[in-house]
Formats: structure tokens, sequence, C-alpha cells
């Protein structure tokens, strides 16, 4: 069965840490999340994602290839992480 694939963009800054904890600690066996640093990571491929993405604000959370819709309207919850299948096996 192949991986939730979780991406998890931030700017790197103390405001983020707390996103990327939680997400981190719900990811199980089934997750795999990589965690992007907009502002260190000049690679082109990673900022056309976060373009693609429509992320305008960070952190910002995709599950599977979709922004999550805390990311659209507000912050990163657990409940919605839940939904997006984080942390279930």
């Amino acid at each position: 069965m192949p991986k939730r694939k979780v991406e998890v963009f931030t700017s790197g800054c103390p405001i983020c840490e707390p996103t990327v904890d939680l997400v981190k600690s719900l990811a199980c066996p089934s997750c795999e999340v990589t965690v992007y640093d907009l502002t260190k990571d000049d690679n082109k491929e990673i900022q056309n994602k976060a373009a693609f993405y429509g992320i305008e604000r960070i952190p910002a959370v995709a599950v599977d290839g979709k922004l999550l819709e805390c990311c659209e309207m507000s912050s990163v919850s657990e409940s919605i992480l839940r939904q997006a299948g984080v942390g279930s096996a």
C-alpha cells in the first residue's frame, strides 16, 4: 500500500515549528512527511509546487497532493489533519 504523502511548507521560523511538530507527532507508519523551508530552499521545483498548491500563507500542509482546507482559510489543526488521514494506518 502506498504511503500517504504529507508535505509541510514553512519559513523555518518559530511560528511554523508547532505545526511541523503537530504533523510529525500525528504521522503514522503509513505517512511520509516532508518539510520544505521556503526561505532556504531555492529549488524551483519546490517553489513551483507551492505555487501549484496556491499557498499564500505558511505554515501550510498538503496531503496526497491537495492543500488542506485549513491552509486555504486559517491555520493547521489536529482535526483537519486527522480528516485528511494523517495518523491513521
